[in-house]
């Protein structure tokens, strides 16, 4: 049970700074492209890889950090179903060269940053 507690209370850190960053990057770069789920995705890749590091070094013991942050946290934080939603809507507003930049980008730059933070941690750059 206190798994699911810390799961619960690192879920909503992680969606109010979800609707954080997002409400911040729409109103740095507009609303022309889903800059805040991409930063969301970004970070929560860089997060996630970091964590998964620091856990496998053992700094953190495993329980309760892990479902903390990896699932509560970063499963508020990220944001793939509105990945899939912001890219279905740019396709559907014939925005293909957005939609295909935008698939591009998350999944490209949330592997090498998941990639950058394990290795930052494993290799202590």
């Amino acid at each position: 049970m206190t798994a699911y507690l810390f799961v619960a209370a690192g879920g909503a850190l992680g969606s109010c700074l979800r609707y954080f960053l997002t409400q911040l990057m729409m109103t740095l770069f507009g609303k022309s492209f889903p800059f805040g789920t991409l930063s969301v995705n970004l970070l929560g890749s860089l997060a996630i890889g970091i964590t998964l590091g620091v856990l496998q070094q053992e700094v953190l013991t495993s329980h309760p950090w892990r479902p903390f942050i990896m699932v509560g946290i970063l499963g508020g934080l990220t944001t793939f179903s509105s990945f899939s939603l912001d890219t279905l809507l740019l396709l559907q507003q014939g925005e293909w060269l957005k939609g295909v930049l935008n698939i591009a980008i998350n999944v490209g730059c949330c592997l090498l940053l998941t990639w950058i933070g394990l290795q930052a941690v494993l290799n202590r750059f």
